[in-house]
């Protein structure tokens, strides 16, 4: 599943920092943007979501959020301002030249498509998974779990919440100095602006996951929103195969 031809493109962010962008497949451009901690392949390709995106016919265009993946992860925390994902976000759409364009991502990845939302982004269609209503209006109600993990590696009981965290983390090879300062970016959006989201958007989110609020609450205030429930919490549902095949099913509707 994972040995799609895929083409390594780089883009400028806001501030002139390589983005790494991942793009496979020929078709409708779909832009997905992948979550805290992780990596365009870690969220999008290693268990197979892309795979089957390409072969509905579509032509995937996956970031790596600075700070991430193969990205440039800059220490200082300049690098680092509010919005600073959007900012890249919205930098690789015009770049890229994309018009007629759909637009998604999971948790982080969520959050960074509804501020590109707020801040003009036009897609067609939308997806946001792995999110809540909360997750949304109080962007950082996780932030102090974060940081206590990214301040404290190796000190965790196995088997814990944090433990877990950490090890994803060293899945990802993630850079902590880079994903700290990735939490001074985050901003909240009012449930006003949310609620003005005219795209049909799909909220898709694991049965156990709560982890950025209620997934329902949020497919309710969108005027055009859907909720798809699939097995899984925060850190495994993303890797279900029911995570693409609600995806496509909802841009192949």
């Amino acid at each position: 599943m994972t040995d799609l031809p895929i083409e390594r493109h780089d883009v400028k962010g806001f501030d002139g920092l390589p983005i790494a962008v991942h793009v496979v497949g020929e078709g409708r451009d779909l832009v997905l943007i992948h979550g805290y901690f992780s990596n365009a392949y870690t969220n999008w390709i290693r268990y197979g979501h892309a795979a089957k995106l390409v072969a509905a016919g579509f032509r995937l265009i996956m970031p790596d959020l600075r700070g991430h993946g193969e990205s440039g992860k800059p220490h200082d925390p300049a690098a680092y301002p509010a919005d600073a994902l959007t900012d890249d976000g919205l930098a690789l759409i015009e770049q890229m030249g994309l018009t007629d364009y759909d637009l998604g991502g999971y948790s982080l990845g969520a959050r960074t498509t509804v501020r590109m939302l707020a801040r003009g982004a036009t897609p067609r269609r939308v997806i946001l998974a792995g999110m809540g209503l909360r997750g949304l209006v109080q962007s950082l109600d996780n932030g102090g779990y974060y940081q206590n993990v990214l301040t404290n590696l190796g000190t965790f009981e196995r088997g814990t919440s944090q433990w877990m965290t950490e090890a994803f983390l060293k899945t990802t090879k993630g850079d902590p100095v880079a994903l700290l300062h990735i939490l001074n970016t985050f901003v909240d959006t009012p449930e006003t602006t949310i609620a003005g989201i005219m795209q049909p958007t799909k909220v898709i989110c694991g049965a156990d996951d709560q982890d950025n609020g209620v997934a329902q609450e949020l497919a309710d205030i969108l005027p055009h929103g859907s909720y798809a429930e699939i097995p899984g919490n925060h850190m495994n549902a993303v890797t279900r195969k029911e995570m693409g095949q609600a995806m496509v099913d909802f841009l192949t509707a």
